[in-house]
């Protein structure tokens, strides 16, 4: 396998428990990568549907994805502040130039405020009813809502404002050299 560095630009394919790929990112570049964790960053990148539509996404993004925790984080760097989106899903796996993982419906948004709030509870009842999740996979779920939830009650981690500014101020040095 490939080791990632540093300025790869890597797709990201997000799928649900039963295969189906949900959503693919077309690009992300690499600003860290360690043992434990990968982050990457991307600005106004096209993300494909599902169903076949897309779309660019509307501000910079920095990614957080782990090899051993049940979540991902992404801070969105909007006009309007800081915002991010925390997917419960899979610890990432890398298949060649793709981060892959499994999505599991419940989300927690954090406004620039420092609120938060879970999304998508119904559409999780949904998927766990008709993809039959397991009993231990519904305690991970749920454990692990709680894990982020209360790393961003901390304020620890990528919740951090001068975390997302780092990874983005290295995001804006790689693009410069590397247009």
């Amino acid at each position: 396998m490939e080791e990632i560095k540093i300025g790869d630009k890597l797709k990201i394919e997000c799928f649900k428990h039963n295969g189906y790929l949900d959503q693919t990112s077309e690009e992300a570049v690499v600003v860290y990568v360690d043992e434990n964790e990968l982050v990457v960053a991307n600005d106004r990148t096209k993300l494909i549907e599902h169903n076949g539509e897309s779309h660019n996404t509307g501000e910079p993004a920095i990614l957080f994805f782990y090899k051993h925790k049940w979540f991902n984080i992404i801070g969105q760097l909007k006009k309007k502040g800081l915002f991010y989106y925390c997917n419960i899903a899979t610890p990432y796996i890398i298949d060649g130039k793709s981060i892959k993982y499994i999505d599991y419906d419940l989300d927690l948004r954090v406004y620039p405020d420092g609120g938060f709030k879970v999304l998508d509870r119904n559409e999780y009842k949904y998927h766990k009813y008709i993809m039959k999740y397991s009993k231990e996979l519904d305690r991970i779920i749920r454990t692990t809502l709680q894990e982020l939830i209360e790393l961003k009650k901390k304020n620890q981690g990528p919740f951090q404002k001068e975390v997302v500014e780092k990874y983005y101020q290295k995001f804006l040095e790689l693009q410069k050299n590397n247009p």
